[in-house]
C-alpha cells in the first residue's frame, strides 16, 4: 500500500509533467483560457493517459521491442479517437473550442513518455496508479492555470459551464468582478506570463520544503 501511495505522489507532485518537466505546455497554455476549458481537457487527458498505460502494461509482454513504439501510438490514439467521439457526442460546444488540442493528445509527450519510461516495464496496478498521478498533476496544473487566467481576464469563474455540463449549468457563472484585471491573460503572451509566475511560486515552495525534482526525469536543473 505504501508503495501504491508513493507512486501516485511522486507522479503527481515530485515529478508533475507540467510543474517539474515542462511537458505538455502547449495544451497546456492554449487551453487554459478558462476554468471550463482546462476541465475538458484535463478530463480528456486523464481518460488517455490511464486507459492507454494500462492497456500497454496489460500487452507488454506481447509487444515486440521492434515496433514498441508504433504499438504504442496506436494505442494512444485509439482511447484519442475515442475521447474526441465521446465529446462530439456529448459536450460539441466546448469540444469545437478544444478540439485542435484533444486531438493531438495522441502526440503529448507526457503521455508516450510514461508509456515508454513506465507502463511498459511496469505491473497493471503501479501502471494504474502512476497513470493516475500523472493525470491528477496535469490536472492540477491546468485547473490552477484555467483559474487564475480566467480570473485575470474575465473576472468570472466557470463562464460556459454548460459546454461542459448541459443546461443545469447555466447559472453555475461565477461573477467576482465587473471586468477583469489583466486582459491579455486571455491571450497566449498573458498565458505564458502567468504560467511563468506559478511556475515560480511552485518552484520557491520546493526550495522551502527541500523536496528536490527527480533528477533522472526533470528538464529543470537547479
Amino acid at each position: 500500500m505504501n508503495s501504491v501511495a508513493q507512486t501516485f505522489s511522486t507522479a503527481a507532485l515530485q515529478r508533475n509533467p507540467a510543474w517539474a518537466q515542462l511537458l505538455g505546455l502547449c495544451p497546456l497554455l492554449a487551453v487554459s483560457s478558462t476554468l471550463i476549458n482546462a476541465i475538458g481537457l484535463a478530463l480528456a487527458s486523464t481518460f488517455v493517459v490511464i486507459g492507454s498505460n494500462v492497456c500497454i502494461s496489460a500487452l507488454r509482454r506481447i509487444i515486440p521491442d521492434a515496433a514498441r513504439l508504433p504499438c504504442f501510438v496506436l494505442i494512444i490514439a485509439t482511447f484519442t479517437t475515442m475521447t474526441t467521439l465521446v465529446l462530439e457526442a456529448f459536450a460539441y460546444t466546448l469540444y469545437i473550442k478544444i478540439a485542435l488540442f484533444v486531438q493531438i493528445i495522441v502526440t503529448n509527450c507526457m503521455i508516450l513518455g510514461r508509456a515508454e519510461v513506465f507502463a511498459s516495464k511496469q505491473n497493471i496496478t503501479a501502471t494504474f496508479f502512476d497513470a493516475l498521478g500523472t493525470a491528477c498533476g496535469f490536472t492540477l496544473a491546468l485547473v490552477s492555470l484555467g483559474v487564475v487566467r480566467e480570473i485575470l481576464a474575465y473576472g468570472t469563474l466557470l463562464a460556459g459551464a454548460h459546454t461542459l455540463f448541459g443546461p443545469t449549468a447555466n447559472n453555475w457563472t461565477i461573477q467576482l468582478m465587473d471586468q477583469g484585471l489583466l486582459p491579455l491573460a486571455a491571450y497566449a503572451p498573458g498565458a505564458f506570463l502567468v504560467a511563468g509566475l506559478l511556475f515560480a511560486c511552485v518552484r520557491t515552495l520546493r526550495s522551502f520544503k527541500k523536496i528536490p525534482p527527480p533528477k533522472s526525469q526533470s528538464l529543470i536543473q537547479d
